[in-house]
């Protein structure tokens, strides 16, 4: 039986960070995958190809809405799904190469097929060749998650979608229901809506990204309400039909009253749940909490002594970044370094246009914890860069804890927001203040400098306003 150091189960973000990482720090190291490519859900269908589509759809909006604003006349642009999904494609299967190389570079030997715990230093693969049976000096688990199926609404993959095939429809739904006002589903939703379908939004919540602060996405929401998208807060679904042409969905608002819609395809999405199942756990006693993450420690190891656990598996946000930073922490735990995760500076975005991203605490946090803040506040309007680019939506908000000024949170909606959380990132994981961040000179004329004048306006001198 081969013995390795190390077998991390699931090669998404975090298995495959984490087998890079132990390999760099002298570990034998194996990963298993079940799927024929490396990379998982992310890289495959969710965080990169999302990303190539609503790059595409807002291209097209910007062909369509705003070149002749800058004097360039291309008349009515035409949309052409296949080569939009062509290109998509292809930058997934080059980064999914890039991935393979990268295992063949550090030397981790990649085994593909359904992986199974026998014991707690033995792992079972089921692979197309037959099982192959190999020991573990630690394992990783690394599985991820799955979209969440309504009972009464089951995936068809035609009429009732996941993420995973609204990223792959080869024609624009007439309409479209997103179910879900969290990423996936106002990323998705803005992508068809741009291409030409009616989408409408149901929430059950009364706002829309709900982990996000309540100016923040009041800013998003209406938005993307100018754009065309049909969003209904505290809104559920109580029942749905297919139908030969479509879907018959009941909907119902907080007051009690429903309506029936007629809609072409309906995107479920309304989060992910842990792909703890099938995999050995049992057999071994790992601990599953109610929801099936599996319970780690500070460390991330389970109950069982060499057995451990990151990513979608484990407590806290979903998101490839954060499984990540586990990858390469787990790995120096393993290899008898220190590692650690700050998870009060793990960012979020969604990627709609305009964007928004937020790291820390919203203001509703900071109260309910009774923490006594300032905050600043500074427009895109109001920025040379912004106006010049022609998206002058949204602000920067930066709150700061009243008696020190230590950055607690930062939150933004606007143009490109996503690069921006970076530097929030950095300053607070250095517990930097508002006031170190308005006196970091930043260039001219740049979208970092709203970032900036956010900063001084927590003293209210913010200079452009």
């Amino acid at each position: 039986m081969e013995r390795y150091d190390v077998v991390i189960i699931g090669a998404g973000p975090g298995g495959y960070v984490a087998a890079i990482r132990a390999a760099q720090l002298g570990l034998t190291v194996a990963l298993v995958e079940k799927n024929p490519t490396l990379g998982g859900t992310c890289l495959n269908v969710g965080c990169i190809p999302s990303k190539a589509l609503l790059e595409s759809s807002e291209l097209l909006i910007a062909a369509r809405d705003h070149f002749s604003d800058h004097g360039i006349s291309v008349g009515k642009p035409a949309i052409d799904i296949e080569t939009m999904q062509g290109r998509k494609a292809k930058i997934v299967e080059e980064l999914v190469g890039g991935v393979a190389m990268l295992m063949k570079k550090n030397k981790v030997t990649v085994l593909t097929g359904k992986a199974e715990l026998k014991a707690a230093d033995v792992v079972t693969v089921h692979g197309d060749d037959g099982t192959t049976e190999i020991n573990a000096g630690a394992v990783v688990l690394a599985m991820g998650s799955a979209a969440v199926e309504l009972s009464f609404m089951p995936f068809d993959g035609k009429r009732i979608i996941s993420s995973t095939e609204a990223l792959n429809l080869t024609k624009v739904p007439k309409s479209l229901l997103v179910v879900g006002a969290g990423a996936v589903g106002l990323e998705l939703g803005s992508v068809w809506a741009r291409l030409g379908a009616d989408v409408t939004v149901v929430e059950f919540l009364p706002q829309i990204t709900p982990f996000a602060d309540k100016q923040i996405a009041g800013a998003l929401q209406r938005a993307l309400a100018s754009q065309g998208l049909d969003i209904r807060l505290s809104t559920k679904v109580t029942a749905a039909k297919v139908l030969k042409t479509g879907v018959k969905v009941t909907v119902e608002n907080a007051k009690g009253e429903t309506e029936d819609l007629k809609i072409d395809t309906v995107l479920v999405a309304v989060g992910r749940r842990p792909v703890s199942a099938d995999t050995g756990l049992e057999s071994v006693a790992v601990a599953i909490d109610s929801v099936g993450r599996v319970v780690i420690n500070d460390h991330f190891r389970t109950n069982v002594a060499n057995v451990y656990a990151i990513g979608d598996l484990v407590h806290g946000p979903m998101l490839a970044h954060k499984a990540e930073d586990e990858g390469v922490a787990v790995a120096e735990i393993l290899a008898g370094k220190p590692g650690h995760v700050n998870y009060d500076t793990i960012p979020s975005v969604v990627y709609t246009d305009p964007e928004l991203a937020m790291v820390g605490r919203t203001e509703a946090q900071l109260k309910e914890a009774d923490i006594a803040f300032n905050t600043g506040r500074f427009m895109f309007r109001a920025n040379g860069r912004a106006k010049s680019l022609g998206q002058e939506e949204g602000m920067v908000k930066i709150l700061a804890d009243k008696a020190t000024d230590e950055i607690l949170g930062v939150h933004m909606v606007g143009p490109r927001v996503s690069e921006l959380i970076a530097e929030a990132v950095t300053v607070m994981e250095f517990r930097g203040s508002a006031e170190d961040l308005a006196r970091t000179c930043h260039a001219h004329p740049t979208l970092s400098e709203v970032v900036k004048e956010a900063a001084m306006a927590v003293e209210k001198r913010a200079i452009h306003s």
